[in-house]
């Protein structure tokens, strides 16, 4: 890229209104799904050949493997293990539609007890035959940066 090349923005302004509404959608079936400790409501939107990539680096491809370990580590009894996961509240952070029929988002899940596990997550969704579909996430934890390094401003997406 050459010094006078610009960039292109991909969202599309006449779709975002849309897509922030699906990806509102979304979160409201995340925090359904985890105020009821429930996979099968968590995991509601994925698709079948979903990729995953856990706040840990570990990654899997497909539905059924995903909602297994969803399940294992939804059912986890609180008297005897640490909590599951704890009491969290699903934001929506920011919204891209760059294509019709896709829509990227950063959902944060915020633990409401301080100090509590949270972790930001960056969706892909995509529409098929009317329904929405999650076909790849990437969660990363939310924690303190290294001393050793500088913080960089996040820039806002939204219009």
């Amino acid at each position: 890229m050459t010094g006078t090349e610009q960039r292109v923005a991909l969202n599309d302004p006449a779709a975002h209104a849309a897509a922030e509404t699906v990806a509102a959608e979304l979160a409201a079936q995340l925090q359904l799904g985890g105020n009821a400790m429930d996979a099968d409501v968590y995991d509601a939107w994925f698709a079948a050949d979903i990729l995953w990539g856990s706040p840990y680096g570990a990654t899997l491809a497909g539905f059924t493997e995903l909602n297994a370990i969803h399940r294992r580590f939804m059912n986890q009894s609180p008297s005897t293990t640490p909590a599951p996961a704890p009491a969290s509240r699903f934001e929506v952070v920011s919204v891209l539609a760059p294509t019709p029929g896709v829509v990227v988002t950063q959902i944060r899940r915020q633990a409401l007890a301080a100090g509590g596990f949270s972790e930001m997550a960056l969706y892909v969704l995509v529409e098929r035959e009317g329904r929405w579909w999650l076909a790849a996430a990437q969660n990363t934890p939310i924690g303190q940066p290294p001393r050793n390094r500088t913080q960089v401003p996040v820039a806002s997406t939204k219009p």
